[in-house]
């Protein structure tokens, strides 16, 4: 097992990695809107929508693959009145069309709209 680790996504903000590879996957922690440079958080739900994949995608990319190389997702919203606005923004992305679990939930860290995990193989 590897870490996986870059400047180009938000630094964990709790006990756990950005990533890890391990048997040929790489495994993304969940991302959340933070925007890597500034430590803000993106407004409205397209923008966030757009940062947690920029986000995933930095992680990926460290480990030596991309979207393409994406699997499975699991999508995290606030409210799912966002569902049609974060598919499209979900799918400029994830153009390989990767099996997903995407559900709402009560609350998500930092009051964000919505959240991105991954797993890739590599």
């Amino acid at each position: 097992m590897k870490p996986v680790s870059t400047k180009m996504a938000p630094g964990a903000i709790g006990p756990y990695s950005q990533g890890y590879e391990a048997g040929g996957f790489v495994f993304t922690s969940g991302q959340i809107a933070i925007i890597p440079e500034s430590g803000e958080i993106a407004e409205g739900i397209k923008e966030q929508a757009h940062q947690c994949c920029k986000n995933v995608g930095a992680i990926l990319e460290a480990a030596g693959c991309g979207f393409d190389n994406v699997v499975k997702t699991v999508c995290f919203l606030a409210d799912m009145a966002d569902f049609a606005v974060f598919n499209e923004i979900y799918a400029v992305y994830f153009t390989s069309k990767p099996a997903r679990s995407c559900v709402a939930v009560k609350e998500l860290p930092k009051g964000v709209l919505c959240e991105i995990d991954a797993i890739a193989v590599k």
